[in-house]
């Protein structure tokens, strides 16, 4: 029979790559981690971690342990709140999420989210990196753009909008572009997370797709840093609505090519096939949806 405890340790050592890191998230001695791994290998007779003076790493019977045991404990974890009053979320809830959305809207949802449930210990993490879920131990993770093939589950919950945009000094000192195609004449700032990043998607009135080419002579991975570069007269810039709305209703940044729909991309939330969805993560799914549903309204002044 399975001694939970031992199931803990080899999760919490295997995310965050020592004992004496699980020690801390456990409350136990690294001694005391140590000992629960020795003895859930021993038991089965095999070697789940390799250990080495700096780090534990997964043999790969540990890693099909680790997908295992991280379900028996979610499982239990479901259990647990199927027995609790309907309003109570408790727990911990690991969130990965990319940067930019992040912090114009998912961190301030999330936040209000962690407030409404005190009991419930919630860790959001921004990076356009795509995390391993099962492996580094997430709960959920929100993505923008087509999906490939997986196992995880996924659910659309809403969309990630760009605009074109200039700001009034860069539109003094040149010609604005009147059609897409104008773009490429350059002083665009061109976005590395594009894929490829020198072709922006565009709408005509006849609802037909426009693919751009598009000419610049400095490129960037960060969005805030093209929108702070586009403040400052550096250039055109295709960015989410959500992070230049106030520049746009301040006047700082002008929005270009109105006669034209721009990009826009699937907002998913991704978590671990399982059969029972955990509270805390459906309804922190629920609460990502509706702020993301609000943020999505037309820019006015």
């Amino acid at each position: 029979m399975h001694n939970l405890p031992e199931l803990e340790a080899l999760v919490a050592t295997a995310r965050l790559g020592s004992f004496a890191a699980a020690a801390q998230q456990l409350g136990i001695s690294a001694t005391m981690v140590g000992r629960r791994i020795q003895n859930l290998e021993a038991r089965h007779g095999a070697r789940l971690l390799e250990r080495t003076t700096r780090a534990q790493k997964l043999t790969v019977l540990g890693t099909q342990f680790l997908e295992q045991s991280i379900r028996i404990l979610d499982e239990l974890a479901v259990l647990d709140e199927l027995s609790s009053p309907a309003a109570s979320l408790k727990g911990s809830l690991r969130i990965s999420a990319p940067t930019t959305l992040g912090v114009t809207t998912l961190g301030p949802a999330i936040a209000e989210f962690a407030k409404a449930h005190p009991a419930l210990s919630v860790e959001l993490s921004l990076s356009n990196r795509r995390v391993d879920l099962v492996a580094e131990g997430y709960d959920l993770a929100i993505r923008v753009g087509d999906l490939p093939s997986s196992t995880l589950v996924s659910k659309r919950i809403g969309t990630y909008r760009f605009i074109c945009c200039a700001s009034p000094s860069w539109l003094a000192a040149h010609e604005e572009p009147a059609t897409p195609m104008d773009l490429a004449k350059g002083g665009c700032i061109v976005n590395s997370n594009f894929n490829p990043p020198d072709i922006w998607h565009f709408i005509d009135a006849k609802g037909e797709a426009i693919a751009a080419r598009i000419s610049g002579a400095l490129q960037l991975d960060n969005d805030e840093a093209q929108r702070t570069i586009a403040q400052q007269g550096g250039g055109i810039a295709c960015l989410p609505v959500d992070l230049v709305r106030s520049d746009l209703q301040d006047g700082s940044l002008v929005q270009l090519l109105m006669d034209f729909g721009t990009d826009s991309m699937p907002i998913h939330a991704i978590y671990p096939s399982r059969r029972l969805l955990p509270k805390r993560v459906a309804a922190v799914i629920d609460a990502v949806a509706a702020a993301l549903s609000r943020s999505d309204f037309p820019i006015s002044k």
